[in-house]
């Protein structure tokens, strides 16, 4: 979970969880307990009134009344069970509610001691019972022991209990929900800011905000001021920087002219067309490297739209020109509307490199394809471009050899071999990278430059 605020509603349900599971299991057993000792307070009440009620006969055999005060012993199958026993186990009375039923003898108390029990039916129905070890004087003095026993039925206790437990798992979650839609609702509010600021420097990449504004909490208040303070810093410098460049520039640019002012006063139009033409792009290219220090001092704050298809077509329409000898067919596969956000010499160096060295390599087929690379919803848009042709390949174990700059594989071809490391560089810049394997439809080599979108977490 990488959400602030899901680590949070997540962290919140689990205290929730063992603090009401706690407190469920507390309240579980003290209601338990207390259900407990009052049926225990029951019997006992129940045991005295069989003790009042017992009475010895002519015989000296202690003996009881018909019918006894408690309705519940009179009522068969009420739940509420009596018997007198002598010391030897045998029933010398049982309750009218027992009719049919065997109540357990269970142990035998101590003489003078009360011995509660859980105990349970033929039929497994479960019993809380109390048995009392007396000895009874009778009117001539001599004494026989008897054991008194009441029984009653755990069937509605358990009910209750279950009944208490549903209701109390029901509230406790009721309330549980109940807290934690407000936190979250809570939680919402207090993380606004934070959102904000995500918002604001989103708007600042893009160029549709200068810095960030000052309506934040105390906490977060600092932050932003320090913020300002490095985005103010940075865009200083890279002023400073691109005026000195900008300097620099025009400087170059009056010799460039003045070359082609020479070269037009050649007789040979096509000559000085064609001259022209190579003028123009060192002019482009020297803007570009020129430009490039003050690009990387902004760390790209602000990223510009570049039309892939309409750039792709510039390099191929030149490179036509330049390997006019060789004629390479070009399989151009650039999906529709396919857009590069960033420097729009960047992306030249890029493809343009790629397209030369496949050019200077193949036996006449050449390929590049662009497409957008797979990721989530995003600031800058990322591409995976392939170049591919059909010439000798490249041996896998010089392929990393290559990247290095000042790096060739044949002497005798021209070239400084320092194209590849320039778009091994480039791409790293945008947090991609270069690949080169052999094309599996042309045989020769294959570049692919991988550039990943710039993710947001909104």
């Amino acid at each position: 979970m990488r959400s602030l605020s899901s680590r949070l509603l997540v962290s919140v349900s689990v205290l929730l969880l063992l603090f009401f599971g706690a407190t469920i299991a507390v309240l579980d057993t003290a209601f338990t307990e207390a259900g407990e000792q009052a049926r225990r307070d029951i019997l006992d009440g129940h045991l005295v009134a069989l003790l009042a009620a017992a009475e010895p006969d002519d015989k000296g055999d202690l003996v009881m009344p018909d019918r006894l005060r408690e309705p519940r012993f009179e009522r068969i199958g009420s739940g509420l069970y009596a018997e007198l026993r002598d010391v030897d186990g045998g029933v010398l009375w049982r309750s009218r509610s027992a009719l049919g039923l065997e109540v357990p003898g269970g142990v035998v108390p101590e003489l003078g001691n009360h011995l509660f029990a859980r105990e349970s039916l033929e039929d497994e129905t479960p019993l809380l019972t109390l048995s009392l070890a007396v000895e009874w004087e009778l009117d001539d003095g001599e004494t026989k022991p008897y054991v008194f026993k009441v029984a009653e039925s755990l069937d509605s206790f358990n009910a209750q209990v279950s009944g208490f437990r549903r209701q109390l798992f029901g509230w406790f979650a009721a309330v549980a929900l109940t807290m934690l839609l407000a936190f979250s609702m809570l939680l919402r509010g207090l993380l606004k800011p934070l959102r904000l600021i995500e918002t604001e420097i989103t708007e600042i990449e893009e160029g549709n905000r200068v810095s960030l504004s000052g309506d934040f909490p105390t906490e977060l208040t600092g932050v932003a001021r320090n913020m300002n303070l490095l985005i103010d810093s940075e865009r200083a410098r890279s002023d400073r920087y691109r005026y000195t460049l900008d300097n620099l520039a025009h400087s170059l640019k009056t010799p460039l002219a003045a070359m082609r002012a020479l070269l037009n006063d050649r007789q040979t139009q096509e000559f000085g067309d064609r001259f022209n033409e190579q003028i123009d792009r060192m002019d482009e290219i020297v803007r570009y490297q020129l430009r490039k220090p003050a690009a990387s001092v902004a760390d790209n704050l602000v990223l510009q739209s570049v039309a892939v298809e309409k750039e792709v077509k510039r390099l191929v329409d030149g490179l036509r020109k330049v390997y006019h000898d060789k004629h390479p067919d070009f399989d151009v596969r650039v999906e529709k509307g396919m857009q590069f956000r960033g420097d729009t010499g960047d992306f030249l160096e890029l493809a343009g490199n790629l397209l030369d060295n496949a050019c200077k390599w193949c036996e006449r087929r050449v390929r590049i394809s662009i497409v957008p690379s797979v990721g989530a919803r995003a600031i800058a848009s990322g591409l995976v471009l392939t170049v591919s042709d059909d010439g000798p390949g490249i041996p896998q174990d010089a392929a990393d050899a290559l990247l290095e700059r000042g790096m060739r594989l044949d002497e005798a071809t021209p070239g400084h071999g320092i194209g590849l490391a320039v778009v091994k560089d480039i791409a790293r810049s945008y947090g991609g990278r270069l690949k080169i394997r052999r094309s599996e439809d042309l045989g020769g080599a294959e570049f692919m430059v991988s550039i990943p979108p710039i993710a947001t977490s909104r």
